[in-house]
């Protein structure tokens, strides 16, 4: 009987982990998910026709690393299946190099094997899997699992496929015989998985669809910021990255609390998770989610996205990809110095920790110190640990376990004040409180994700994470500018919180067909638990300082002096439930359509005047896109979406907000250029949002709910390589956020605070690939971003402002050495706006120059 063949994109490894259950289910289904797979694994070994005899290789070189290293790299070009009168065939290509024959592991009816030393190098895909190839096979799939092996695995149907393997000058040939074979005539699927990694390109994503879907066939705005860029611009702050996607921008660290808070398409609050997990915030202000060390790349969804991520606010995501344990050896070591006694050591070390390599670990680690660009006496210091764990716990389940600890210590900035309608003209190493006060945080997360694959149609995805986070600014001279008096006012305060988060989720991702049209279905549920305590205590007695000519030495009393003003705990179930279908309805018609159930009670208890607040909300909320593509590397998109997000912020007076309601529309168009190695999105959104918190201009504990606001804008992404060596990111936004409706008419139609009307970035580098200068390189690139408004009263606006930066690098095997220049020229700009005349608004940093060496060995 004909053998139909099919072609179509697959959706491959999700990365995102959303979805949880209640707590009585996750166990449930861990314990299942364990019992129902135990390992059996076969013994071989790998033939060796070397010669025995004593090492050529001089003992300078003799090293693991250098020896594999030295060893022809065996580069895979092609893959192709064909059937024979028993079963079929798989030849692997490579034209110049003989591929090895790898060695073997059975388990139950999957038989893999690796090739070391080895990449997969196809014209047009970053892997290859044929589904149901022959009447007794289920799949076949080559994929890259580190960046030196690849691995092949065959699947049968019913029992172990029968595999030889034959070595050929230029290929390397398994033949595979089925057994016990029932069925005959079922249809083949071939399956090419997204495209190849090129440059500052990555064509697959997952924080928008739960899945790993090409970009091209997403119908929302999505970039992404791959590793190669991170390291060309040699960016110690996820801030330094972000600028290269439109419509982002940042705006502070709360504070000194130490976590980065965004501005997405005009509404602040932009949410950052890690590895699809959210948290919530304190006082309005993020908890630091990652340091970038530990980041593999990090992905950027813009637009309401509380479909799979929740409670959000609908500027859009920052998601962290964190990095994962790799088979292979890995070690690498880096020292940063730079302006301001700044230093930066960091190691990433990776291995198998069983000899099989069933279970692999991995360990990023950061020490970092230098001094402030301000006028503060206390240094600042931070410091990374993180630890992950992967391995299999049966012959289809994978358990991976991290945990990330994050110290800081820096001194507390509490910002400028803005004086007239501009902020205050002095120098940007002024502070308005006292040069020694201090804050300090801790945050730590741990957690696990499981996943047990049924079939290779159907996995079962469960997550757990554990996260806290504190803050303690100590005494400290908690100032606010006075109009009046022309000075500011300073009173000594303190400020502590402790946030704690519990979050499960469970998800469930089937793909099949119905008919011609194919489904790939997501269905999930989770539950987040979410404790929050924030106090301040302050003494009424304030002093005065001159601005222009300030005289510091305030004589501070002891934190046990200071009266409480506010202590707060607010206490927050979340439970939530989805489903999300994403349909070919054609090859180039791609439908996606989800739905999402929240419900979340919240207790808020003053525990200084000892009464509780509860508060229940629900919402159902829709998302729904289109995909159409006019000829292969060209799609046209649109999308409806909205998001939810009760409000843990308080006023004034203690009492909880309203939540935020918001819901965004989207069109545009992506395309793929110079053969699949640039992607370029054109984007234009409408986004309104209701009941938004923001800080309460009078007042330095409280928030306000401003009514409605509104944001549309149009965006311009393009990243990727241009030639060989040639890499290239740049970004347009034009953004127009106004205030619709609010209770005070005065503010009707304010631009909203902090947002550009036209911003735009670009960076690009420069490799030699050949010839004397092989492994030299250079970047450069700009930031403009335009006049914005310091308040909701637009009482105070912001200059816009363009910054250079540089770089340059040289990389061998082993070595890389790099420089970079930041801010050339020594631009005076305003980077935050604080919403706040009288404090919260800050200088950007001066030039400042960072030479960077790391080794792999």
């Amino acid at each position: 009987m004909s053998k139909k063949k099919t072609m179509n994109l697959f959706l491959s490894r999700q990365k995102l982990f959303t979805s949880g259950a209640f707590l009585p289910l996750c166990f449930v289904i861990n314990i299942l998910a364990i019992a129902i797979s135990t390992p059996v694994y076969a013994q071989s070994s790998i033939e060796n026709n070397s010669d025995r005899g004593q090492s050529s290789v001089p003992a300078a070189n003799r090293s693991p690393r250098k020896l594999l290293a030295q060893a022809a790299t065996v580069k895979i070009t092609g893959v192709k299946v064909s059937t024979t009168e028993k079963g079929i065939e798989i030849r692997l290509e490579s034209p110049t190099v003989t591929i090895p024959q790898p060695a073997s592991q059975n388990s139950n009816v999957t038989v893999t094997y690796d090739i070391p030393n080895a990449t997969l190098a196809l014209p047009n895909a970053i892997e290859y899997r044929a589904v149901n190839p022959d009447p007794g096979i289920a799949e076949i799939s080559v994929v890259q699992v580190t960046p030196t092996s690849v691995r092949v695995s065959i699947t049968g149907k019913e029992a172990l496929p029968a595999i030889t393997v034959a070595t050929g000058t230029d290929s390397l040939v398994f033949s595979a015989v089925p057994t016990n074979v029932s069925a005959a005539g079922e249809e083949i699927e071939i399956i090419v998985k997204g495209k190849r990694k090129v440059g500052y390109f990555i064509p697959n994503a997952s924080s928008a669809t739960g899945t790993n879907t090409p970009i091209l066939e997403t119908p929302f705005s999505v970039q992404i910021i791959p590793p190669e860029l991170i390291r060309d611009r040699q960016a110690t702050q996820v801030k330094e990255t972000l600028s290269n996607v439109s419509g982002v921008i940042f705006n502070g660290d709360g504070q000194s609390r130490g976590g980065e808070q965004l501005i997405i398409r005009g509404f602040s609050g932009g949410a950052i998770v890690r590895d699809g997990f959210r948290r919530g915030d304190i006082d309005g202000v993020t908890p630091p989610t990652t340091d970038i060390a530990t980041a593999e790349r990090i992905e950027v969804l813009k637009g309401p996205a509380s479909i799979l991520s929740g409670a959000i606010k609908p500027g859009g995501l920052i998601n962290l990809v964190t990095k994962k344990p790799l088979k292979d050896p890995f070690r690498e070591v880096e020292i940063s110095i730079g302006s301001r006694n700044s230093t930066r050591s960091r190691f990433d070390f990776s291995d198998r920790l069983t000899p099989d390599g069933n279970i692999l670990g991995r360990i990023n680690g950061v020490f970092e110190t230098g001094n402030s660009v301000r006028d503060l006496i206390t240094s600042n210091r931070k410091i990374v640990f993180a630890p992950t764990v992967t391995g299999k716990i049966g012959d289809n389940t994978d358990l991976n376990v991290s945990i990330e600890y994050i110290n800081g210590r820096r001194g507390a900035d509490f910002g400028l004040p803005a004086v007239g309608n501009k902020v205050a003209d002095v120098p940007i190493n002024r502070i308005i409180n006292e040069p020694d006060d201090t804050v300090t945080n801790t945050a730590i997360q741990i957690g696990y994700n499981i996943e047990h694959r049924f079939t290779p149609q159907f996995k079962l995805k469960n997550s757990f994470q554990y996260s806290s986070y504190q803050f303690d600014f100590g005494v400290v001279a908690l100032p606010t500018f006075n109009d009046t008096l022309n000075a500011v006012v300073r009173l000594p305060a303190n400020q502590t919180a402790l946030l704690k988060d519990y979050t499960f989720q469970t998800n469930l991702i089937g793909e099949f067909k119905t008919g011609s049209v194919s489904h790939t279905l997501l269905a999930g549920v989770d539950y987040i638990r979410r404790d929050s305590r924030t106090s301040n205590s302050l003494n009424r007695t304030p002093s005065i300082l001159d601005l222009f000519n300030p005289t510091y030495g305030l004589v501070k009393p002891s934190q046990a002096a200071l009266a409480p003003f506010t202590d707060n705990l607010v206490l927050s179930d979340s439970y939530g439930a989805y489903i999300q279908d994403q349909i070919g309805l054609t090859d180039n018609l791609k439908l996606l359509a989800s739905l999402r159930y929240d419900t979340i009670s919240q207790n808020n208890n003053d525990l200084l005047a000892g009464t509780n607040t509860p508060s229940t909300a629900t919402a159902l909320t829709p998302r729904v896109g289109l995909v159409y593509k006019v000829i292969p590397n060209v799609s046209l998109y649109g999308s409806y979406s909205q998001s939810f997000k009760p409000n843990t912020d308080l006023n004034a007076a203690g009492q909880v907000l309203e939540p935020q309601r918001g819901q965004g529309y989207e069109f545009g168009v992506k395309s793929e250029l110079f053969d699949g190695k640039v992607l370029a999105t054109l984007a234009y959104f409408d986004i309104t949002r209701n009941n938004v918190a923001v800080p309460d201009p009078t007042s330095d504990f409280g928030s306000i709910a401003s009514g409605q606001q509104r944001s549309q804008g149009i965006e311009v992404d393009v990243s990727g390589e241009l030639s060989p060596g040639w890499k290239l990111i740049a970004t347009y936004a034009n953004t127009n956020g106004r205030i619709t409706a609010d209770s005070d008419p005065a503010l009707v139609g304010n631009k909203l605070y902090g947002v550009p009307e036209n911003a735009a970035s670009l960076w690009t580098t420069y490799e030699f690939l050949q010839g004397g200068l092989k492994g030299f390189g250079l970047g450069a690139g700009l930031n403009f971003v335009g006049e914005r408004q310091g308040d909701l009263a637009n009482s105070y606006t912001a200059d816009g402002y363009i910054t250079l930066n540089a770089a340059l690098f040289y990389k061998s095997e082993d070595w890389r050495f790099g420089l970079a220049f930041k801010n050339i020229g020594d631009v005076k700009y305003v980077e935050t706006l604080g919403n706040r005349r009288g404090s919260a608004n800050f200088y950007g940093d001066p030039f400042t120059i960072q030479a960077t060496a790391s080794w792999q060995f």
